[in-house]
């Protein structure tokens, strides 16, 4: 696993109340895994659009960050095509688009399964600042 991105979930409480576990990560790429629990439902019954969303944010956090240098999303937007329900499995795959000195472009595609339920695109500004691995 990645050093960066270690240190970067282990002080992301957000993160880690989703339940989302690393799957695969690296300068550039992410894939991480979370279960839906019944508390992350709107009243329609179904999974709030901000659980897909912060998902598929955390691995555009990832992914951007393990670069090495300290970035931060600038614009996100994301698609819900298909409802998500309690006990649905979603893994979102982070993939990098373009680099470059000053900005990232990211694709997350998050999944149930072989279904597409949401498509989710973050541009990122790159700092200056590097990480320290503590």
């Amino acid at each position: 696993m990645n050093a960066i991105v270690e240190q970067m979930y282990n002080g992301d409480e957000f993160s880690q109340w989703l339940g989302i576990r690393r799957i695969a990560e690296g300068a550039g790429h992410c894939t991480l895994e979370m279960t839906v629990r019944q508390e992350m439902v709107n009243g329609f019954g179904i999974a709030h659009g901000a659980i897909t969303y912060a998902l598929a944010d955390s691995a555009l956090a990832f992914a951007s960050n393990a670069h090495g240098r300290k970035s931060v999303s600038i614009e996100t937007s994301i698609n819900h095509l298909k409802p998500v329900k309690p006990g649905d499995v979603l893994t979102a795959i982070a993939e990098e688009i373009s680099l470059s000195h000053k900005l990232g472009i990211y694709n997350i595609r998050v999944l149930r399964g072989a279904d597409l339920v949401g498509l989710f695109k973050g541009i990122v500004y790159r700092k200056e600042d590097t990480w320290e691995v503590t």
